[in-house]
């Protein structure tokens, strides 16, 4: 997912987003606490994406104000 996809999104696309993401990080974390999670790279990914998206975000809040 890239940024420019991200900013063309409205807030309330972007809230959905980051909690669709946050559920995604902790279902790899449960799995990655029990062994079974065969890719650790899918943490990571999840992780910039998260911080991708809350980014846009606050620079969205930022052009608000």
């Amino acid at each position: 997912m890239k940024a420019t996809e991200l900013r063309g999104k409205s807030a309330a696309e972007l809230k959905e987003l980051l909690l669709e993401l946050r559920k995604e990080q902790f279902g790899l974390r449960m799995q990655h606490g029990s062994g079974s999670l065969d890719g650790r790279h899918q943490l990571k990914l999840v992780r910039r994406d998260i911080a991708r998206v809350k980014t846009v975000m606050n620079q969205m809040q930022g052009e608000t104000a």
